[in-house]
């Protein structure tokens, strides 16, 4: 077994930092009031035997705030496009137009706006706990390398001290970020 080396607290800050744009990532997905290209992202269409992103056999567009269009490049991948969007989980019904997709984003209503605030909620939870995984790891890492002599006992509580500062941080932007999606969803 390889003796452990001194623990690096820029890599574990950036560990907590992939778990925010990870979260980021997951809310852009979340259908507010408006449309958004980003929606469609997490939407695969089976295409030629297997599962591709829906933007990888159309051009995503956002021609006006309560509209999505796509455009297929495939005649054939039309049905495909539509029946993915429908069956998505996302409330909407394409509209067919040639090869062009349209999707009218309806009002939410009160009960599905609560919903989808849940859901954010959970998706922040869960970019919780991968940061504080990463926290559990890092300290893991400072007491192997305390316990081999590669660093002295007050430096490990001075590296514990700092990794505990980079998590705060790390949940505080989730906060921020949750509340910020929170507030554009239950917004009328």
């Amino acid at each position: 077994m390889a003796a452990p080396e001194k623990p690096v607290i820029a890599k574990y800050r950036d560990r907590m930092d992939k778990a925010v744009q990870a979260l980021k990532e997951e809310f852009a997905s979340l259908r507010t009031g408006r449309a958004s290209s980003s929606l469609l992202d997490q939407i695969m269409v089976e295409a030629y035997g297997s599962q591709v992103p829906l933007n990888q056999v159309g051009a995503v567009s956002v021609p006006e705030p309560r509209m999505i269009t796509v455009s297929i490049w495939d005649k054939s991948m039309v049905t495909p496009a539509e029946k993915a969007i429908r069956a998505s989980g996302l409330g909407l019904n394409p509209v067919v137009d040639g090869q062009n997709l349209r999707l009218p984003i309806p009002p939410l209503t009160e009960e599905r706006r609560k919903d989808l605030a849940k859901i954010a909620g959970k998706y922040s939870e869960q970019q919780k706990i991968a940061v504080r995984n990463v926290r559990r790891d890092a300290n893991e890492d400072l007491k192997k390398a305390e316990k081999a002599g590669v660093i002295a006992q007050d430096e490990q509580k001075r590296m514990e001290t700092e990794v505990q500062k980079i998590t705060d941080e790390a949940i505080k932007r989730i906060d921020e970020a949750l509340k910020v999606k929170e507030q554009e969803i239950m917004q009328v």
